[in-house]
């Protein structure tokens, strides 16, 4: 797994200040992109065991609210399932992904599913250029929605997080 960059803190993806990990590759090519060079999967650095334990000491910041994923497509770096894993050994504090699967999407395919399951709050859809609206929290474009992972999964139905 490849990933672009790391921030320590980050107030424009998710609730609160968070810390944000940028993967690397994507295959959805959105028109207008804002990450358009994290789409190759050989661009940025190889993850290690370095990379988890900053990770784990951002989140141990009392300031820190949790965790967010982004890229590139994090659905499709599958290295991050055992990344969270260890993280939540460490520290318990929510974690946000976005992707440009869609919910039922992700629900199709097992690895998916599986590096779903480690989260808790998921932005969805495609980014879609013509419905870009600047005024969105925490989304680029209208048709992607923000999911309650835990209570969609229990319920069997998407359930908006409230925001």
């Amino acid at each position: 797994m490849r990933y672009a960059q790391i921030r320590k803190y980050d107030v424009a993806n998710g609730e609160g200040i968070r810390s944000t990990i940028f993967v690397t590759g994507c295959t959805h090519n959105c028109k207008n992109c804002f990450n358009q060079e994290y789409q190759d999967f050989t661009y940025g650095d190889i993850w290690s065991d370095e990379q988890t334990k900053q990770i784990i000491s951002y989140l141990q910041d009392p300031a820190v609210s949790g965790l967010t994923l982004l890229g590139g497509e994090p659905m499709q770096n599958y290295g991050l399932i055992e990344v969270l894993r260890d993280i939540k050994k460490e520290v318990n504090k929510n974690i946000w992904i976005y992707s440009g699967y869609t919910f039922e999407q992700i629900l199709e395919e097992p690895k998916r599913l599986e590096l779903l399951k480690e989260c808790d709050v998921l932005v969805d859809g495609l980014f879609i250029d013509e419905l870009k609206d600047l005024k969105l929290k925490f989304r680029g474009s209208s048709n992607q929605r923000i999911i309650d992972i835990k209570q969609s999964l229990e319920q069997n139905k998407i359930v908006n997080y409230d925001i």
